[in-house]
This record gives C-alpha cells, sequence and structure tokens, in this order.
C-alpha cells in the first residue's frame, strides 16, 4: 500500500508572528520555518502504518519554494521513502493546492492520502475537504485513531458528543488531529540517511492546473491586544459589573 502525505513548511509555532510594516502579510524574513505540526502527525502516522507492515511506500509532497526541500527532507527523516517538491515563489491558495494534490495523487497512483486537517499559517481547514471531492474519494477529518484493515481505515475522531468511528474505503483521505500521535524526534542515523532519499523537484508548470489566486489580502493586522482584568470581591459585584459592561 502506497501512502501520499502532503507537509507545508510554515512558520515555527514557538516564532512570535509579526505583520509587515506595510501590513501586506506576515514577515517571514530572517525567522524560523519548519514542517507544519499538523503534517508532521501525518507522516508519523504513515510511518507507523508502515511499521505494522501495512503500507510498502511513503511519499512527501510539498508545495511551495526551494527551501520547502528542508521540510520533505525533515518527512524523509521521520521515515518517507521519497520526496516531491512542486516549487514555487507563489502564495498558493487551498484550492490550488488541492487540484495540484489531485494531479500528484493520479500520477502517484497512492492507496491512501494521510494530511494535517490545517496549517497553522492559513488555518483554513479546507484543503483535505476539497482534495477529497476533486478525486470523488471518501474523507475522514480530524482523526484521533486510524485503523486499517481489509481495504478499509477505521478513523476515530473526536465530535460534540464524545467519539464516532468511521468505516472509509481506500482509496481515501485521512486529515490528522493533535490527539492521533507524538512525532518522533530525528535521530542522528536517519538524518544521514534522509540525505541519500530521492526527492524529485517539479514545477507548477508540470501540471495542467489552474493556481489563478482568487482571493485578494487587503490588510493583515495584528489581533488588538487584551485588556488586564480587574477582581472583583463578590459574587454580587460581579453580577453589576456585567450588568453595566451590558453583558447581562
Amino acid at each position: 500500500m502506497k501512502i501520499l502525505v502532503p507537509v507545508k513548511r510554515v512558520l515555527d509555532y514557538n516564532v512570535k508572528v509579526r505583520v509587515k510594516a506595510d501590513q501586506s502579510g506576515v514577515d517571514l524574513a530572517n525567522v524560523k520555518m519548519s514542517m507544519n505540526p499538523f503534517d508532521e502527525i501525518a507522516v508519523e502516522e504513515a510511518v507507523r502504518l508502515k511499521e505494522k507492515g501495512i503500507a510498502t511506500e511513503i511519499v512527501a509532497v510539498s508545495i511551495g519554494p526551494a527551501q520547502a526541500k528542508d521540510t520533505i527532507i525533515t518527512a524523509l527523516t521521520i521515515g518517507a521513502d521519497r520526496g516531491i517538491l512542486i516549487q514555487t515563489d507563489q502564495d498558493i491558495e487551498p484550492l490550488a493546492v488541492a487540484k495540484l494534490l489531485k494531479a500528484v495523487a493520479e500520477a502517484e497512483q497512492p492507496d491512501l492520502i494521510i494530511m494535517g486537517k490545517q496549517a497553522i499559517d492559513g488555518d483554513n481547514n479546507a484543503t483535505g475537504q476539497m482534495l477529497s471531492t476533486l478525486l470523488d474519494w471518501p474523507q475522514a477529518t480530524f482523526a484521533s485513531k486510524v485503523v486499517v484493515e481489509n481495504g478499509e481505515a477505521h478513523v476515530t475522531r473526536e465530535v460534540d458528543g464524545g467519539l464516532q468511528t468511521l468505516g472509509v474505503k481506500l482509496p481515501a483521505v485521512i486529515t490528522t488531529d493533535l490527539r492521533l500521535n507524538e512525532p518522533r524526534y530525528a535521530s542522528l542515523p536517519n538524518i544521514m540517511k534522509a540525505k541519500k532519499k530521492p526527492l524529485e523537484i517539479k514545477a507548477i508548470t508540470d501540471y495542467a492546473v489552474d493556481v489563478v489566486p482568487r482571493l485578494k489580502v487587503l490588510k493583515v493586522t495584528e489581533p488588538p491586544k487584551r485588556t488586564a482584568g480587574i477582581k472583583v470581591a463578590d459574587a454580587a459585584e460581579l453580577v453589576a459589573n456585567l450588568k453595566s459592561a451590558g453583558v447581562l
């Protein structure tokens, strides 16, 4: 079984986000970038399926600038077998990403696509669902547990009422939640092995896909600073303050 895992290069979650002076976007100059945490979980889950003897090959694919090669190398270090980088300096929107991934899937013919439910930069939570629709494959989102057997994936997901388990026939698209697993640390031997694994560089023009932007960013601003809280002596004062603020 072949598994395709899309991975994205994003601003590291430990870095404080800064807005550009012209408010055109987020300042990415001279800041640490890393793999999207949800995608890292997806790679880990694919590797665990391979360690169980269920998967035979894991292909990591990323869409982004030349530096996104490091993101794929991270996936190869965790345990992916080969990588594909669709190189572009253009900011690709979720629909265009889904179209490109569809083209990759049609070329690679994977049995399963495991991907993060969302990226921590755009926070759209849309690409997995769009990809499933374009491929006409079943989908199971927000996976907190994945069991693959007999040509079917049983996915447990958290919903408002508790836990829900879905059974989807392969090929399918699964998006991962944070509670699915804890990604392993990269060991030195695996880092050395990753550098020898195949990594193919592609261009967007290699795929007959429309990636023309459909959205326009008007302005990016930082969220307003939170005001300090106050202490109240008792419940009566709390209710009085809420009433004066118009909450009650």
